[in-house]
């Protein structure tokens, strides 16, 4: 595997290509870059199999080479130094990143999991996906990839009605009835969506505020969705989720 890595910092630069190196098998760095400028032109020079992209380089951003290269045939393993904004966008599009300092366990991980990705039609979307989220605000990404047993879905967030916690894994309830199941915690999509309309009423559920028909006192209280779907709220969660509801626009 052809590999070219863009890193802002020489001794970064230095130890991810002895890791890759010394402990990585079929991987060939074929050249390294520290700014915008020099990244677009060894990925137009190589065409890569797949890039280290770092996050903040010293002429601007690993974000800025992806848009600036038209022929986006290789697949992206950001890496960073810090829980940034930035990172959310990133699990949004549901593309892998590395904390530095690398850790080689998961550096291995990341690249194991590329190797087994067939579709790069799908890994296409998913970049498109990533530059789109970036340039949004916040609370205006209107898409998440999520991973599912059969492949990548693209959902629109507006369509989500509630997540429901399985385990380690999370149900997705989706508008006409569809359900999704993927492979992270529920904790991790109540982080993913803190600045959209969405709330943890329960250990169990998150749900999207848009998506509350009513809220009903009896039984203890519980909220029915939309698609007529019982949601149990925890006591101490009624008077922020009444507040939070009555906020709504």
């Amino acid at each position: 595997m052809d590999v070219i890595i863009i890193e802002d910092e020489l001794k970064s630069r230095e130890n991810l290509k002895l890791l890759l190196n010394k402990f990585c098998k079929d991987i060939t760095v074929l050249d390294m870059a520290h700014d915008v400028s020099s990244a677009i032109s060894i990925i137009e020079t190589y065409n890569p199999d797949l890039i280290f992209l770092d996050i903040e380089l010293q002429t601007g951003t690993g974000f800025e080479v992806l848009q600036k290269i038209k022929k986006r045939n290789f697949e992206v393993i950001f890496t960073t130094a810090f829980e940034q904004y930035a990172l959310k966008a990133i699990k949004f599009s549901s593309i892998d990143y590395l904390l530095k300092p690398i850790d080689l366990e998961e550096l291995q991980q990341a690249i194991a999991k590329v190797r087994l990705k067939k579709d790069k039609e799908h890994y296409k979307e998913k970049l498109e996906l990533l530059l789109r989220n970036i340039s949004e605000q916040p609370n205006e990404k209107s898409k998440i990839c999520l991973a599912t047993g059969d492949g990548l879905e693209f959902i629109a967030i507006k369509d989500i009605i509630y997540c429901e916690a399985s385990g380690s894994y999370t149900n997705f309830h989706l508008v006409d009835n569809k359900k999704l199941m993927v492979s992270k915690n529920l904790k991790e999509y109540e982080h993913l969506f803190e600045n959209h309309q969405f709330m943890r009423v329960h250990n169990s559920f998150l749900v999207n505020l848009e998506m509350v028909k009513k809220f009903i006192k009896s039984e203890g209280g519980y909220i029915l969705m939309k698609n007529d779907a019982q949601i149990s709220i925890s006591q101490g969660k009624r008077d922020i989720f009444l507040l939070k509801m009555s906020q709504l626009r």
